[in-house]
């Protein structure tokens, strides 16, 4: 999958979405995204998929992801 994303992204830049599946926190993983300098932002950075989650909070949220993806 990295071969492509480089491939269609070229010179922009980009940050790549982690969520808490097992695979995507596994250290391998992680390491790897390291070793390759790929820009992620980590899975404990992440917002919890709680219906108990505050509306304000979803509402920073969303500005928060306007920023990063507008870069």
């Amino acid at each position: 999958m990295l071969p492509d994303i480089k491939a269609i992204c070229r010179h922009y830049r980009w940050t790549l979405q982690q969520d808490g599946a097992p695979a995507h926190t596994a250290r391998t993983t992680m390491d790897y995204l390291k070793k390759e300098h790929i820009n992620f932002i980590e899975p404990y950075m992440w917002p919890p998929n709680s219906p108990d989650i505050n509306p304000v909070d979803y509402a920073i949220w969303g500005a928060l992801q306007q920023r990063v993806y507008h870069q």
